[in-house]
């Protein structure tokens, strides 16, 4: 039996304090170029949660977050009870978007229209499957998510944890997987939107009022019902950062299709 690799802890790594709502992103850039560059082998065992989390001066909260990234990208396996282990590299590329979208709101809001037309099917799926733990849980991620706007945070990791519990509730592992890949990319036009919308409470209002009407269509297995409500959340999402200055009305016309009707 080949001698399993371990890697050892990063030594004297920089500490990653600086904006805190991009450590986890910045934690995963880190050690995929570590992994890259051959400094973690296939096969050598992650550091530990507590261990990274020392390293860098971070929470464990934040790595858990850095590993799923790397997961997403399957960079990295887990093996229950053993650790996080560096992955075999793949026989094919993996699905990249161009690091450049990322570069302007613009093509952030590109991003977010994809996500439009994946949630919407995502959610009619979930009506269809979703058990009634897995519509508990999404109500609990709804908590979850007022909780860290009330502790002055953004909520984004909460948010993406609420619309990948959707993902999980279609019974079908791709989406998740497609979810994960695409959250390194949706984490930035989430946090635009989000920042726009904690500027006003009403605009908080209606984002929790979209979430839980998401949650009530899916609850009353209304498949209809739960795909207009999620492309109706990301729409009225984009029409936000229209009022709020941070996208022209302009681009919101050329995006935005035939009203599909409003939220009661």
């Amino acid at each position: 039996m080949p001698h399993r690799l371990v890697a050892p802890a990063p030594p004297a790594a920089e500490p990653l304090r600086q904006e805190a709502d991009r450590l986890s992103d910045r934690l995963a850039h880190r050690l995929a170029q570590q992994i890259a560059s051959g400094a973690l082998l296939p096969g050598a065992r992650l550091p530990t949660e507590q261990q990274l989390a020392q390293t860098h001066g971070i929470s464990r909260t934040v790595v858990r977050e850095a590993v799923h990234q790397l997961k997403s990208l399957a960079l990295v396996v887990s093996r229950q009870g053993s650790g996080v282990y560096v992955a075999t590299a793949p026989a094919h590329q993996p699905l990249a978007f161009d690091p450049r979208v990322l570069g302007s709101v613009e093509a952030v809001v590109h991003v977010v229209e994809v996500r439009r037309v994946l949630e919407g099917e995502i959610a009619a799926l979930a009506a269809e499957r979703a058990t009634r733990s897995q519509i508990a849980g999404m109500r609990r991620q709804l908590k979850a998510i007022d909780q860290a706007v009330d502790e002055g945070r953004d909520g984004v990791a909460e948010d993406l944890g609420f619309h990948r519990l959707i993902g999980e509730a279609t019974g079908n592992p791709q989406f998740r997987l497609l979810l994960g890949f695409l959250e390194q990319y949706l984490r930035e036009g989430m946090r635009i939107t989000r920042g726009n919308e904690a500027r006003r409470s009403d605009f908080m209002q209606a984002v929790q009022l979209e979430h839980r009407a998401v949650v009530d269509a899916i609850a009353a297995r209304d498949p209809a019902a739960a795909r207009r409500c999620a492309v109706d959340h990301i729409l009225h999402g984009e029409q936000r950062l229209v009022e709020g200055g941070v996208i022209t009305g302009q681009r919101k016309k050329t995006s935005q299709p035939p009203s599909q009707g409003r939220l009661s």
